[in-house]
């Protein structure tokens, strides 16, 4: 498993959980929100553990605020982090795919935002809106070379960023009947991995709701 991040210490972080697993796994450090950035990355993966089988993209990231508060500034980065990157790494990952005659399987994340109102988080929201556009549009074009495209849509997730928010106040806390349903990161990793696993060899261009 190669772990891309943007951060040395964070990619390094996994690698060791990984390994200690007994799975072999290289860190790449790389910024994906940069077009030459993404190419490097998955370059620097399959340098490192040889041709790439699939790739997982879970980047994203949402800014809060209304649409009337939003500057220009903070929608542009919504849609960088949320949308344009995607195109970036999965193009990278296809030409890769695609010269060496190799299938592949390319799994994202995308969001409900993306399906509904995004109240307070709307250049979230329209970006996530994008990715589920781009899945569909990659997977078709992408079909003929072996290539699978697909996203999970999770709700919101228990993650340490999220719970970080409840105790800051900017959202506020699920009810303990809502929030003893609500799901775990491992619940949208084991999605992605139905996706670029040979259980769904024949599946393209969907999008699964967690």
């Amino acid at each position: 498993v190669a772990v891309l991040d943007a951060e040395a210490d964070r990619a390094r972080s996994v690698v060791r959980e990984l390994e200690a697993l007994g799975v072999g796994a290289a860190a790449v450090v790389a910024d994906v929100t940069q077009p030459e950035g993404a190419a490097r990355g998955v370059a620097d993966a399959g340098d490192a553990l040889g041709p790439l089988d699939v790739v997982v993209n879970i980047v994203g990231s949402a800014s809060w605020g209304s649409l009337l508060e939003l500057d220009e500034a903070t929608w542009e980065r919504d849609f960088t982090v949320n949308l344009k990157q995607h195109w970036y790494v999965g193009r990278s990952a296809a030409r890769a795919w695609i010269a060496t005659k190799r299938p592949g399987a390319l799994a994202v994340v995308a969001s409900v935002s993306g399906l509904f109102s995004a109240p307070k988080h709307g250049a979230y929201g329209a970006a996530k809106a994008g990715v589920l556009a781009f899945v569909r549009t990659a997977a078709e074009e992408w079909w003929p070379h072996g290539i699978r495209v697909n996203a999970v849509i999770p709700g919101t997730v228990r993650t340490p960023r999220i719970e970080a928010l409840w105790t800051s106040g900017e959202i506020s806390k699920p009810v303990p009947e809502t929030l003893a349903r609500m799901a775990l990161p491992e619940d949208i990793a084991n999605a992605a991995l139905f996706f670029v696993s040979p259980l769904a060899q024949r599946v393209t261009g969907q999008t699964l709701v967690v």
